[in-house]
């Protein structure tokens, strides 16, 4: 089966972070490094935040795959996800759908008008697992620090996989260090052998955060679905928040729970159709 002649795709967005998404279930869509930096480019491309493929899946309604405008393929993306469901409902007429990634496999239902609710399963905080290039018994603070030794602009930072690796600094104040600057100091630092999300969030109160988030691969994000689950997941382990809390990004606000059965993160979020077309011939080869 070859490459359809036209390559058609929609663009869509999670609170602002933004993605391309080819539907490659009747005819594949070949993706690679360069191409997918080429499609992102917002200058000479379509621009995005990150590409999706969506491909047939034995266990689930759809596989999806993610690339971001690096162009390189990652694991999870929840404000994709929440984007992939809610054309899944619209193509199915139904309320629930499920989604095979790289970082696991997630079961999407309709949370209200173009609202979605995502059950991003559990976090996972061995150093193992987050990964780490080095044994931490205890991963809910990690000595990691930017600035002078004696007194670091940020520091203690927690560790968790949420599909994909973040790293959350707690303070008091998003301004403190320039995150632009530090970001990617920090997603490429010795200690994340696969990089790393790097987040700052503000606790507000047991119910509410709000965060700035370096995105892997991305930069500065308008929001990122994971790193809301993963403030939420090392947030709760803390006891800095109830059970269901806000989080505010840049984009706007999600919806987080930590269900109280299984331990699993449930996200609710809303979704936006951008528009929709055919790739350009300087795109399409």
């Amino acid at each position: 089966m070859t490459e359809a002649s036209t390559l058609h795709f929609r663009k869509m967005n999670g609170l602002g972070n933004d993605f391309v998404v080819f539907d490659a279930r009747q005819h594949p869509v070949a993706m690679d490094e360069a191409r997918a930096r080429a499609i992102a480019d917002r200058k000479t491309g379509i621009g995005c935040d990150q590409l999706i493929v969506l491909e047939p899946s034995k266990r689930a309604d759809v596989t999806m795959r993610i690339w971001n405008n690096e162009g390189f393929e990652v694991e999870s993306c929840g404000n994709a996800t929440r984007c992939i469901a809610d054309l899944l409902f619209d193509e199915k007429k139904a309320t629930r759908a499920t989604i095979d990634t790289k970082g696991g496999f997630l079961v999407a239902e309709k949370g209200g008008e173009k609202l979605v609710t995502v059950d991003m399963g559990a976090p996972r905080f061995d150093w193992q697992d987050i990964p780490l290039s080095e044994k931490f018994h205890d991963t809910r603070y990690i000595e990691l620090f930017v600035g002078p030794v004696e007194k670091p602009l940020i520091h203690s930072p927690s560790v968790v996989n949420v599909g994909n690796p973040h790293c959350i600094f707690w303070v008091k104040d998003l301004d403190v260090v320039n995150l632009a600057k530090v970001g990617p100091m920090l997603e490429h630092h010795p200690l994340f052998p696969q990089r790393a999300n790097i987040t700052l969030a503000r606790v507000d109160s047991k119910d509410h955060a709000v965060i700035s988030v370096w995105e892997r691969g991305a930069g500065l994000t308008k929001a990122c679905g994971t790193a809301a689950c993963a403030v939420m997941a090392a947030g709760f382990r803390l006891k800095k928040f109830n059970r269901k809390a806000t989080i505010t990004l840049p984009g706007g606000d999600l919806l987080m729970e930590i269900r109280e059965s299984d331990g699993h993160i449930i996200m609710t979020g809303p979704v936006t159709y951008e528009f929709e077309g055919e790739l350009p011939p300087h795109l399409a080869g």
